[in-house]
C-alpha cells in the first residue's frame, strides 16, 4: 500500500505498508477540525482531485480519510450512520463531506473511512488529547457543557482499516469508531486524577453529545467484538497515551 502523507495518521499507518497492494492511502491534507481557512480546505480538495486522477491512471484504489466526529454526526438524530443523509455540524465536517461527493464523483476506485478521535503516541499538538492534556497540565481546561467525544486508540484504528482493506470493500463508507462516546469532562477528569491535578473548568459553551453507529463495522469486522470497546474502553485509550507519549 502506498501512504500519501508524513502526519499522525501517515506515520501509523506504515506497518501496512507492506500490504494491500494496487492501494494508495490519502492520509493527507487538513486535520484541524476548527480554524482552518478555506485555502487550507482548497488544497485539501486539490490534493484529493490530482491523487483520485493518479489512482485512475492507474487502477489502484483510494483510501479516503473523513470524520466521523461532531462536525459530520452532530445533528444525527440518534447513532451516527454511514446509510443516512447527512447535515454537517461544523465548516469542517461540511468540508469532509464535499470531499467524499467530490470522491464519488470522480469515478475512482475507493473506499471512504469515517474516523472518531484518534488517539496515539505522537499526535498532533492541535488534536483533542493533546489539548486537553496540555490544559489539565496547566492547571485550567476550556470545555464545551455536555460535550461528548469517541475515542479509539490509533494501533486498534489500524487493526480495523487493515481488516476492512483486506475484505477488499470498493465504493463504501464505513464507520471507524468504539461506538461510545464519553463525556470530555470524563475525559478530563481522568487525565486529572492520573496527573495528580485538580484543574480550573471553564465551560465556554454548550456542546454535542452525539453517538456513532459501528453496526456496519461490527457486521464487516467481527474481531471488533474482541477489541474491549465498552463503557471504559475510554480509560484505556488515555492510559496508554500517558504512558508512551508522558510517561
Amino acid at each position: 500500500m502506498e501512504i500519501v502523507g508524513t502526519g499522525f495518521l501517515a506515520r501509523s499507518l506504515r506497518p501496512l505498508a507492506g500490504r494491500h497492494p494496487g492501494t494508495v492511502a490519502l492520509a493527507a491534507g487538513e486535520s484541524r477540525t476548527s480554524g482552518a481557512s478555506d485555502a487550507d480546505f482548497a488544497r485539501e480538495a486539490a490534493l484529493l482531485r490530482d491523487v483520485a486522477k493518479q489512482c485512475a491512471a492507474t487502477g489502484q484504489r483510494l483510501v479516503f480519510f473523513s470524520t466521523a466526529a461532531t462536525g459530520m454526526y452532530g445533528r444525527a438524530e440518534g447513532p451516527g450512520r454511514e446509510d443516512t443523509p447527512v447535515i454537517p455540524h461544523t465548516p469542517y465536517g461540511a468540508h469532509k463531506l464535499a470531499l467524499e461527493e467530490q470522491l464519488r464523483d470522480s469515478g475512482v476506485d475507493h473506499l471512504i473511512l469515517r474516523l472518531a478521535h484518534l488517539v496515539g503516541p505522537h499526535g498532533r499538538y492541535h488534536q483533542l488529547i493533546p489539548t486537553l492534556f496540555r490544559q489539565v497540565r496547566e492547571g485550567a481546561v476550556a470545555m464545551h457543557r455536555g460535550a461528548s467525544r469517541d475515542l479509539i486508540r490509533v494501533s486498534d484504528a489500524i487493526t480495523i482499516i487493515d481488516l476492512l482493506l483486506a475484505a477488499g470493500l470498493r465504493a463504501d463508507t464505513v464507520n471507524v469508531a468504539s461506538g461510545f462516546a464519553v463525556p470530555v469532562e470524563d475525559i478530563v477528569d481522568h487525565l486529572a486524577g492520573a496527573l495528580g491535578r485538580t484543574p480550573r473548568k471553564e465551560y465556554v459553551d454548550t456542546g454535542v453529545r452525539y453517538d456513532i453507529s459501528t453496526e456496519k463495522l461490527r457486521a464487516l469486522v467481527p474481531q471488533v467484538a474482541d477489541m474491549g470497546f465498552g463503557p471504559d474502553y475510554y480509560r484505556l485509550v488515555l492510559n496508554d497515551f500517558l504512558a508512551a507519549d508522558h510517561a
